[in-house]
């Protein structure tokens, strides 16, 4: 990526997230730290009409890493947690470009920021679980790691009338075999993997976020991105910008798969 392109990525996101909070700093592990202020209760009543839920694919893995090869479309697809200001940058930003994405949300997020699941679908976005305190849920007893599942999967349907779209294992990027089983039995056909791995919880730079999704994502390519990132807004302007150049779609994972 040449100079000129470092400059623009750098302007764009201190454009996006100028008005609103920076991201809080986040562990590699993707957990962002430091308090968070109290915010006011909001309603958690459900808007009328239940969201999408879960589709079974019978001719797609049970953990689906990609889409079709053959169709250039790709599913850029966020793990929901942290600072509200940031995901709201993000999807507006994704939105100005045409983009739709999925969001897999954090249980523990949406009880701080209800509010944020109905903002996501009202986008025409997808909405998943993301377990209910992003801990290693492959290394969980069955118990335990059944309970993370259906914890963030009663506080999607309490909210927005469904268990969202997808699921997919915090802290891993494939789910073990148990946690495959236990999220067949919550409702979900399919755990979400990915191809293409951003890096962005590294805090690399957002012209290494960039370089990491553009150098690998090609038709059918699923992208492991994160709320809570000061460098994935940064990013993300050139990498829709670039994805349309390559005549690639950014659409939800559901319209990819299907």
């Amino acid at each position: 990526m040449t100079t000129s392109d470092r400059r623009y990525l750098l302007r764009a996101g201190a454009g996006l997230v100028a008005g609103g909070a920076c991201a809080a700093a986040c562990s590699p592990s993707g957990s962002p730290s430091g308090a968070v202020a109290p915010r006011a209760p909001v309603s958690t009543a459900p808007s009328a009409g239940a969201a999408p839920g879960p589709r079974a694919f019978p001719r797609q893995p049970a953990q689906i890493a990609h889409g079709p090869r053959d169709r250039p479309r790709v599913a850029l697809t966020f793990h929901g947690q942290g600072e509200p200001a940031v995901a709201r940058a993000l999807l507006g930003e994704a939105e100005r470009h045409g983009a739709r994405v999925t969001v897999l949300a954090v249980g523990s997020w949406l009880d701080e920021y209800p509010d944020l699941a109905r903002r996501i679908l009202d986008g025409g976005h997808d909405l998943g679980n993301h377990t209910q305190r992003h801990l290693d849920v492959n290394a969980m007893s069955e118990t335990d790691a059944a309970a993370e599942i259906a914890g963030c999967a009663e506080r999607l349907r309490r909210l927005t009338g469904s268990i969202g779209t997808w699921f997919r294992p915090s802290r891993a990027v494939r789910a073990s075999p148990l946690v495959e089983t236990l999220a067949r039995r919550a409702g979900y056909p399919h755990v979400l993997s990915y191809d293409v791995d951003s890096l962005d919880f590294t805090s690399p730079g957002a012209p290494a976020v960039a370089r990491n999704v553009l150098g690998q994502v090609r038709g059918g390519s699923v992208v492991s991105l994160h709320f809570g990132y000061a460098d994935t807004v940064a990013a993300l302007p050139a990498v829709l910008d670039e994805l349309a150049r390559r005549g690639l779609h950014a659409v939800t994972t559901t319209e990819l798969i299907g």
